[in-house]
């Protein structure tokens, strides 16, 4: 079989449902219980010090 059939097939087959499931499993990790306190701390970082910019020590936490 040569090169190019052999990784074609492969890509058809395998791959496709490698991908599928990474795909799925992103999804997962994105929607998972308990993430929305972590992306709603991670999008309020710019909101924090609106008067000055945070100390050394505060921008540690």
């Amino acid at each position: 079989m040569e090169t190019y059939s052999f990784l074609r097939e492969f890509a058809d087959s395998w791959m496709l449902l490698f991908l599928f499931l990474f795909f799925l499993a992103i999804v997962f990790w994105v929607f998972r219980p308990g993430a929305s306190k972590e992306y709603k701390d991670t999008a309020s970082i710019p909101f924090r010090h609106e008067d000055k910019p945070a100390t050394t020590e505060e921008a540690r936490t």
